[in-house]
């Protein structure tokens, strides 16, 4: 009789301990989040923000100059000699700014380069034109799709595709753990199919964030959501449960944040502007840009994160194999102890029954892993 409540008190303190456990992954999103989020978006300034003034003499030189010494570090101003050069390097992105002085000064900027980046630009450049008396024309050179006037949609797209990818992981990674990597690596081409043809769907007929160029975002969004996918699934092999906050961290916390989507390099802290330069969220949002507006300068960046994905998924192939061949080498010894233990028909029947069990057990962790898993991932 006394073995009932002590049974309940040690089951109630199994299932705290369980649930205090798994505490942890959300208390880690928690601070990582907070830590990125807030670390990339809360005090934006430029810093060496890439603009030109237009002309070769004394007077451009001194204006150049002397921007660039009331800047204290935030501008990088350069002249060029004349306005087809300034408007190529707005359209190459060498730039985000032209100020062409005169009695009727003018301020070059490509909006689909980066809203934000144009916005501070020309609040410096409606101040130098106010010293002198004049009003500031702006003229944008890149505008944006109808449907994406801020130019911040594709970032949006972004966020849509990555956490598609993403929470794929853990169905893929956690419930088809047991297929062969083969198959894994079929239903992960198969999801960023659909992951990217759902993300082409949000950014051409539904919402039209862009007005051409949409096969060509088709295809980066397919390559980027199966470098997502294959770097996932390869990781679910090392890291099992902790699998959702890892790919959580490189393709949320860190990804978002160093994209340029909202602010671009120039504009954040130097850890994400160093980010920026290699990170696949950026290598997306960059590579949509230059293929839709700015007649694909620079494109090429997102292959490298499916290679990745392809090294991960192979280093987890090898890491599976090696595990298989283990198994199987042990096999026949734990065989031969169960006969001798066994002894007698009934012995046997006892030994399939828990057999039995065990994988119904198994199966039912395997079951609550799985939805302990998606719960972590579509939960964010």
């Amino acid at each position: 009789m006394s073995s009932g409540p002590s049974a309940a008190a040690g089951s109630t303190a199994a299932a705290l301990r369980h649930v205090l456990s798994h505490l942890v992954t959300p208390l880690l999103m928690c601070i990582g989040m907070g830590l990125a989020y807030l670390g990339a978006f809360h005090a934006p300034e430029p810093h060496e923000l890439r603009v030109d003034v237009v002309g070769s003499g004394p007077s451009a030189q001194v204006l150049a100059q002397t921007l660039q010494d009331k800047g204290d570090g935030a501008l990088s101003v350069h002249t060029v000699p004349d306005r087809a050069a300034a408007v190529n390097h707005l359209k190459t992105q060498a730039s985000y700014g032209a100020y062409l002085p005169g009695k009727h000064p003018e301020l070059l900027v490509a909006r689909a380069a980066s809203d934000t980046s144009a916005t501070v630009v020309e609040k410096i450049f409606t101040k130098v034109a106010a010293e002198h008396g004049h009003p500031l024309k702006v003229t944008d050179t890149a505008p944006t799709a109808d449907g994406d006037p801020t130019g911040q949609g594709i970032f949006f797209l972004l966020v849509a595709v990555s956490i598609g990818s993403y929470a794929s992981v853990a169905v893929i990674g956690g419930a088809g753990a047991v297929l062969p990597l083969r198959i894994r690596a079929a239903l992960t081409a198969a999801a960023s199919l659909v992951v990217s043809l759902i993300g082409a769907v949000f950014a051409g007929p539904l919402f039209g964030l862009v007005d051409h160029g949409l096969g060509g975002l088709w295809a980066m969004a397919w390559l980027y959501s199966a470098g997502i996918l294959l770097i996932g699934v390869g990781l679910h092999t090392f890291l099992k449960r902790w699998t959702t906050l890892g790919v959580m961290v490189l393709f949320v916390m860190l990804n978002f944040t160093s994209s340029g989507g909202i602010f671009r390099p120039e504009l954040q802290p130097g850890f994400f502007g160093a980010l920026h330069s290699f990170w696949n969220g950026a290598g997306f949002v960059e590579g949509v840009r230059s293929h839709v507006y700015f007649g694909g300068h620079a494109l090429g960046r997102n292959v490298l994160v499916l290679v990745v994905g392809l090294a991960v998924m192979g280093a987890a192939g090898l890491v599976e194999a090696r595990r298989r061949k283990v198994a199987v080498e042990a096999a026949p010894a734990g065989a031969a102890g169960g006969t001798v233990e066994a002894g007698a028909a009934q012995g046997r029947g006892r030994h399939v029954r828990a057999e039995a069990r065990t994988e119904v057990d198994d199966e039912e962790e395997l079951e609550g892993e799985l939805e302990e898993e998606l719960e972590e991932a579509v939960g964010v």
